[in-house]
């Protein structure tokens, strides 16, 4: 695909909650962000407020919506959602801290630090069936799309997977980047293939809690 036909994409993670403050799992939990969270969102937006996007796509879980609704609401775009882009499923584990999970089944926290790739985390998902999910409904986006700009608001589980595909890193490879809340991430998608631009974004962040939280 030549690079006229390819695919920018802004994959943001959503704005902090409460989970995520006090290092609980979320998962497939419905959480709601928290006013950190909103005024992340808000300073994300006004961010991108002036790039040209044909298309903002979110997860369908709440703390990714409310995330995502911020950029359509200075962009003046629609807000489609996709479950294909939902965080990881943790089952049973989810509300627990990783230490309580450690205390109370130490087998399967032992093979959730390694990273098996088959292992479903407390009955939920495998990192290979999360992956391929995830991964896969980023790249039909980004193929609906060739030579335009989209924005994909999702979790910090998602954009650890695209991280690794755009790296070719394996499933099982220590995680070594970031994954800020309301950070800005770059990708291009072009031959089939995704490609690293840009990681981490958070300058629109700086000093945000300070200023702006209790707006």
């Amino acid at each position: 695909m030549p690079l006229e036909g390819a695919t920018r994409i802004l994959a943001i993670r959503h704005g902090e909650t409460a989970w995520n403050h006090v290092a609980r799992i979320q998962g497939h939990t419905d959480i709601p962000l928290n006013a950190v969270g909103r005024a992340q969102a808000r300073a994300m937006a006004r961010a991108l407020h002036d790039q040209q996007l044909a298309a903002i796509y979110s997860s369908d879980l709440q703390r990714a919506q409310a995330t995502a609704l911020a950029l359509a609401e200075v962009t003046g775009l629609g807000l489609s959602l996709d479950p294909g882009l939902r965080e990881r499923a943790f089952g049973r584990y989810e509300g627990l801290s990783w230490e309580q999970v450690r205390e109370s089944h130490p087998d399967d926290a032992e093979r959730w630090r390694r990273r098996e790739p088959d292992f479903a985390v407390g009955g939920g998902e495998s990192l290979q069936t999360f992956s391929a999910r995830c991964v896969g409904a980023v790249l039909r986006l980004a193929q609906r799309h060739a030579g335009q700009q989209i924005a994909i608001v999702a979790h910090g589980g998602v954009l650890d997977c695209l991280y690794r595909a755009a790296c070719g890193l394996g499933l099982q490879a220590a995680r070594g980047w970031p994954l800020g809340n309301a950070t800005i991430n770059r990708l291009l998608f072009a031959g089939g293939q995704l490609t690293l631009v840009g990681w981490n974004d958070d300058q629109h962040l700086l000093g945000l809690v300070a200023d702006d939280a209790s707006a």
